[in-house]
């Protein structure tokens, strides 16, 4: 099924809009706060599309998603009894909560630095680092470095592999959708045991 290329050649066109880099520090915002779908699935093809501004939209990306991690830990830190903790309950999401209180007991802000570059939910570490009340400063810079080198290196593989990396993944969508979808499942399913 073709899916993925249809959506992909959307998405390519979508990222020329005048109104994307609006749009990609919207989601980038959100996602760091509650949004499921990462960021960079914008990012990367908009630096596709118009590659002279890679850096800017890796700076642009870097600076929403740690504004929006300043969101989520003021919401973790304000909000979490009265908001925050009946919805975790009410998502059956109490057990993932607690192996990030557990991964901040052990890790410090290590666990904040690392959930920020890697592909782990953000949001469930910046909202998590607001209710431990973590130190703020030592938070804030481990997630900028985290982000950063994410948005950045995401950037620069798509900026640097240019018109033959997209050729590829162009030819290639479709398999590395469907194996996404297949992952994100199993990691589901690993995480409900």
């Amino acid at each position: 099924m073709k899916l993925f290329s249809a959506l992909y050649q959307w998405t390519l066109k979508w990222s020329e809009h005048k109104l994307a880099p609006k749009v990609l520090a919207l989601l980038t915002f959100a996602e760091s706060v509650f949004f499921p779908i990462p960021p960079d699935v914008l990012l990367a093809p908009m630096v596709l599309a118009k590659p002279e501004r890679a850096w800017h939209y890796a700076t642009l990306t870097t600076c929403a998603s740690v504004i929006g991690g300043i969101a989520g830990y003021a919401l973790g830190y304000y909000m979490f009894e009265p908001w925050i903790q009946p919805l975790i309950t009410e998502w059956g999401k109490q057990q993932t909560f607690d192996q990030a209180v557990s991964w901040f007991n052990q890790w410090g802000v290590w666990v904040v630095f690392i959930a920020g570059f890697s592909p782990i939910p953000y949001k469930i570490f910046t909202v998590s680092a607001g209710f431990l009340q973590m130190a703020f400063l030592p938070y804030l810079l481990a997630s900028a470095i985290g982000r950063g080198m994410r948005f950045f290196l995401v950037a620069g593989i798509i900026y640097w592999g240019g018109e033959k990396m997209e050729q590829g993944l162009r030819k290639w969508i479709d398999v590395i959708g469907w194996l996404i979808v297949v992952l994100i499942v199993i990691v589901y399913l690993m995480l409900q045991k």
